[in-house]
């Protein structure tokens, strides 16, 4: 005898109201599986959706600016390599006074920091970037043990520039 036909007589043999509770068992049993396999996930990431298409057009909008910057990089006019000696100089007396120290050998300048601001040195590599056309090739910074001990975050290290070329 084969299952299914074990089922039938098992089924003919049951009394109305047992078939009806097995039917409602069976009943719940289908809609909960239909629910966490097909509609519970549709369901999730329907909910999430709205909040994944805000973040993707965050970082979309984030993209197109520096594919604005980028591109406003690219169509600046050529710099000699005097003028983005000088600018590079005179960012580094105005925003790193003190903390920083310049040493050129060619077309590579060599920056040593010592106890910079990470604002600051920010702010002086984006200086030296745009306005010198100087871009880093080695970077080796670390934090200042000091300074991080008062709580106080600065960077001690060299970064080495690569100014445009004579």
């Amino acid at each position: 005898m084969s299952l299914r036909e074990t089922l039938k007589t098992r089924w003919d043999n049951l009394a109305p109201r047992e078939r009806t509770m097995v039917a409602g068992a069976v009943t719940i049993v289908v809609v909960a599986l239909v629910w966490w396999v097909l509609l519970g996930p549709a369901l999730s990431t329907l909910r999430a959706a709205n909040a994944q298409h805000r973040e993707l057009d965050a970082q979309l909008q984030a993209m197109h600016r520096l594919q604005a910057e980028a591109l406003a990089l690219q169509n600046q006019p050529k710099m000699s390599y005097d003028d983005a000696l000088r600018a590079l100089e005179s960012s580094v007396t105005q925003r790193l006074a003190g903390t920083g120290q310049l040493n050129v050998a060619g077309e590579r300048a060599t920056v040593t920091l010592r106890s910079a601001q990470p604002e600051t040195l920010a702010r002086w590599l984006t200086q030296a970037r745009v306005n010198a056309r100087a871009v880093p090739s080695e970077v080796r910074l670390s934090r200042n043990p000091t300074t991080a001990q008062q709580g106080i975050a600065s960077w001690d290290g060299t970064l080495v520039l690569t100014l445009p070329q004579r």
